[in-house]
């Protein structure tokens, strides 16, 4: 009974691989709130058990520090002296000290920190490193990192360094320095996102801390750092390939923005330390106010009597509402940081001005003081140094910060910045004019006028102003507390609220009419790139055809065929045309249709294939007979390997599924070595459309193995087809995961009744030759041959193939043979607008190489 059973199931298996399977993707939807709760907590729960090492070494953490009285404030001073690690222990001969530094923290807030860390970095270290890998990393990095930080300090106390000098009688324990080493050697076995992000913040947080904060711990988790990215670059030879890699322009934004939040939390962070002592935080005040010691009121009383009363009604300002403008500057950089992560241009000015204005700041506060000693000049160089890194940093990444927001909303913003600036100041001068005798000395416009500006300025920013009037009386106080906070509060309110806003066209009206005329009468397979941001729109005079271009230099450059009504498409390309000869600009159409060529052949245009279509028809798709194999192998394979197709919307996808989709689509960008290409080709920010569907590959561990988006083709305001745009798979992944993708995708739109799905078109490809090619055909034939190795569009159309489309011909059509110079260069631009000079270096190597 067995061999027959078993005979029975190899041959229903033979059948189902010779038929094919024929059930489309499952489409996927939110799970309610409460759901995906109990899952997390579930995978939580799972993940933490499979990692018993990070749990044994958290619970000795913890039974140690409360067996030895050292969770609220750390070990003892005689215990400290025994484990801790620094230059009087190690020149006491306890060479101990770097190992059971290991088994202790400096107080209650080290212990939660520790212990988030090791639960966020442990259980990854366990899976990808293996225990005992893990372990010894750990050790060998708490040891390498204690004493490589002291060594440090024992140097720049050498040389006469004051900050090192300040730390080297200090001793340090706590896992967190063995912790910062293993993060960093755990960074090279995760995806190029997570590495990348993961190298950052290892390096940043242990930096800012040095910085600001400046203790020999944060010294030694800076070295630790360090050690953990040098032996994970060397454990990673000839596993992976150690080179720069390129990150897309979504990834460098986050970068950015991250970078410029560690600037903002910096000051923030060492106000918590009462004993900061960092290079950095000399001049952190500056960034966030402190409240006046009551010494410094002391000697602020000592001066004169003015400065008594400026002393205490700075005092004052702590004990209301009014001590949140201490903390003006870091709020404000953290909302620019995320407009910063969303490509805003507006962001990006608005950064580099705010950091230009705080340079200036400094320099008005402490170089017109009058004559300054060497030590002054010295922090004021050190001060400087944290605004001019951000600058340079911005400036460096400026091509990445191209989106812009709607005219509207940049009214909308500048109305209420302005109105609330407008009111806060006419709240202040007039209603102080009214209770004039509630300041000392009294309060008049003028005085009231040259003292606006402290207002609207943090509290450690008043010796700008020198002579403004204090508030005594009850009035005059409301005003000196809440004017410049309001601003404040509706200017950061206004500007997130802006940022946060979906990015529109800059044209949104004419983009929802392009739209509207797209879904209601259709166009070609590539139509639906016309509602891509970057797009501008020319319509006919009744409005039912509609053309989407962008300018280059002198050249019009349009998205595909004309769209609309299909009587009025003819047309509309002698009337583009018109419009623009009217202009100065030369019209070029790109990857159009036949139809569209003929139209411009009536003009007298010339024209030259550049790509081919790939259409498969859906009413009679079966994937039966040898054609087919390839993909019947690869849905059989993926049934195997527990494989699943799943519809999803990309802006309801959970956050792990989008994170995935992220990090494959990083992965094959870095690898490319070269810019992102774009025009035709989309990106992850063409993903999140409502009417974009997503389908990607998850196997029963809900690990993303590959995706794909198709874009709607309409006609008569319903979608009759779908076209390929975005297709990416996991390096690591189920290998026949593309074939497997469309194949599942052809058999769901086949199921809801779509007439043909599009492969899209491959650049500088083409399957046959019927045509007699002319020079120009010859030479864009080479130039496909040339850039194969780099971008592979002839093996994209050769991996097509395996779906029996039928091919269609697109065209470039043009005026003017004399015009093709410019037209090149704008359509290289189009796909490749933030190519650097180094990068086109690189490719021209790549080329001839």
């Amino acid at each position: 009974m067995i061999g027959v059973g078993t005979a029975l199931a190899v041959a229903g298996e033979r059948q189902q691989e010779a038929d094919g399977p024929d059930r489309g993707p499952v489409t996927r939807t939110p799970e309610p709130g409460p759901q995906r709760a109990r899952r997390a907590a579930r995978a939580l729960g799972g993940w933490l058990r499979s990692a018993p090492l990070t749990l044994v070494l958290l619970a000795g953490l913890w039974a140690l520090g409360a067996a030895t009285g050292s969770l609220a404030h750390g070990p003892s001073e005689r215990l400290l002296d025994r484990v801790g690690v620094g230059l009087p222990t190690l020149a006491e001969g306890r060479w101990w000290t770097p190992f059971t530094s290991l088994f202790w923290c400096s107080g209650a807030g080290s212990y939660v920190f520790t212990s988030l860390l090791l639960l966020l970095v442990g259980p990854a270290a366990e899976h990808r490193l293996g225990r005992v890998r893990t372990l010894a990393v750990l050790v060998g990095g708490q040891l390498a990192g204690t004493l490589f930080g002291a060594g440090l300090v024992a140097v720049g106390s050498r040389v006469g360094e004051q900050w090192t000098a300040s730390v080297a009688d200090q001793t340090a324990v706590g896992p967190a320095i063995g912790l910062f080493t293993l993060a960093g050697v755990l960074g090279y076995r995760l995806t190029v996102l997570w590495r990348r992000r993961l190298h950052l913040l290892v390096l940043l947080v242990p930096l800012v801390m040095t910085l600001y904060v400046g203790h020999l711990q944060s010294v030694q988790r800076c070295a630790a750092a360090l050690v953990g990215l040098g032996v994970g670059a060397l454990l990673g030879r000839g596993r992976l390939r150690l080179r720069t890699h390129r990150s897309s322009h979504s990834e460098t934004r986050v970068l950015v923005a991250v970078c410029l939040v560690a600037a903002a939390l910096g000051p923030l962070i060492a106000s918590l330390y009462d004993n900061a002592s960092g290079p950095f935080n000399t001049f952190s005040e500056l960034y966030f106010s402190h409240r006046l010691s009551p010494d410094e009121v002391a000697d602020l009383c000592s001066v004169s009597a003015h400065d008594c009363a400026r002393a205490h009604a700075v005092e004052r300002i702590f004990d209301t509402p009014g001590r949140l403008m201490a903390a003006v500057f870091p709020a404000l950089l953290l909302v620019l940081a995320e407009g910063l992560r969303r490509g805003l241009r507006l962001a990006w000015r608005v950064t580099i001005a705010t950091e230009l204005l705080w340079a200036g700041l400094l320099c008005w506060l402490y170089l017109g003081s009058g004559p300054v000693g060497g030590d002054v000049v010295q922090y004021f160089v050190e001060a400087l140094l944290l605004p001019l890194l951000t600058i340079g940093l911005l400036l460096a990444n400026r091509q990445r910060f191209r989106l812009r927001l709607s005219g509207r909303s940049v009214r909308r913003l500048a109305a209420l910045t302005g109105g609330a600036a407008l009111a806060a100041s006419a709240a202040y001068t007039g209603l102080g004019v009214l209770a004039a005798d509630q300041f000392e000395p009294g309060a008049t416009f003028r005085r009231l006028l040259h003292g606006l500006p402290a207002q609207f300025l943090p509290p450690a920013y008043n010796d700008l102003t020198p002579d403004y009037p204090i508030a005594v009386g009850p009035v005059a106080l409301f005003l000196e507390t809440y004017c410049g906070l309001a601003f404040w509060v509706v200017a950061l309110s206004a500007l997130l609220l802006a940022f946060r806003r979906p990015v529109v066209h800059t044209d949104a009206a004419a983009a929802a009419r392009a739209r509207a005329l797209l879904t209601a009468h259709g166009g070609g397979t590539l139509s639906f790139i016309t509602t891509w941001d970057g797009n501008h729109y020319w319509f006919d005079e009744e409005g039912r055809a509609a053309v989407a271009y962008r300018v280059l230099g002198t050249v019009a450059l349009t998205t595909g065929d004309p769209f609309g009504a299909p009587e009025a498409r003819t047309g509309a390309v002698a009337g583009f045309a018109r419009y623009c000869d009217a202009r100065g600009w030369t019209p070029c159409f790109y990857s159009v249709s036949p139809q569209t060529r003929a139209a411009a052949g009536q003009l007298g245009w010339r024209s030259v294939q550049v790509a081919e279509d790939t259409v498969v028809a859906l009413p009679e798709l079966a994937f039966t007979g040898r054609k087919w194999q390839d993909i019947r192998t690869a849905l059989n394979k993926a049934g195997k390997q527990g494989i699943t197709a799943e519809w999803w919307a990309y802006h309801e996808a959970p956050l792990a599924l989008r994170d995935q989709i992220r990090a494959i689509s990083e992965e094959w960008v870095s690898e490319k070595g070269l810019p992102e290409m774009g025009f035709t080709l989309g990106g992850l920010e063409e993903l999140d459309d409502p009417d974009v569907r997503v389908l990607i590959a998850v196997d029963e561990q809900r690990v993303v193995h590959g995706l794909t988006s198709w874009m709607p083709v309409y006609e008569d305001g319903v979608p009759v087809g779908w076209t390929l745009d975005f297709m990416r798979r996991r390096s690591d992944g189920f290998r026949g995961v593309n074939e497997f993708l469309i194949a599942s995708a052809a058999l769901g739109f086949k199921e809801e009744g779509a007439r043909f799905l599009s492969l899209s078109g491959a650049p500088l490809a083409r399957s046959g030759q019927d045509e007699e090619p002319t020079g120009l055909q010859r030479m864009l034939d080479w130039m496909g041959r040339v850039l194969e190795p780099v971008y592979g569009f002839r093996s994209l159309l050769a991996f097509k193939a395996k779906f029996q489309p039928e091919y269609r011909p697109m065209y470039m059509a043009y005026p003017d043979p004399a015009a093709l110079p410019s037209i090149t260069r704008a359509i290289g631009k189009a796909y490749l607008p933030h190519l650097t000079p180094a990068q086109g270096v690189r490719l021209m190597r790549r080329l001839s190489g």
